[in-house]
């Protein structure tokens, strides 16, 4: 049985290696409602290209400032809020 476990791990091993050309074997094939495959192998995308810089700020100083104070707020009143519940959880500090 062991002998046996091990020759078909033997054999699995070096076949990991051509998973990505299975599909390619005549006998498995790809689906029947697969896309066809382009002619041409395309290009790499263009990973180092960076966008263009935009015209004009996504938010100026007084914005930023604005939500900036919204988000503490609102952290502030879930604080409150949370300490509150904890406190009526445990009234005597059990």
């Amino acid at each position: 049985m062991a002998l046996a476990l091990g020759t078909v791990l033997i054999l699995a091993l070096p076949t990991g290696g051509c998973s990505t050309s299975i599909a390619d074997l005549p006998l498995v094939g790809t689906p029947a409602d697969a896309p066809a495959r382009p002619k041409e192998v395309g290009a790499y995308p263009a990973v180092h290209d960076l966008p263009q810089d935009r015209p004009e700020a996504a938010m100026d100083t007084a914005e930023r400032n604005k939500v900036s104070s919204e988000l503490i707020a609102a952290r502030d009143r879930q604080a409150s809020t949370a300490a509150a519940a904890s406190a009526a959880k445990n009234p005597a500090g059990k």
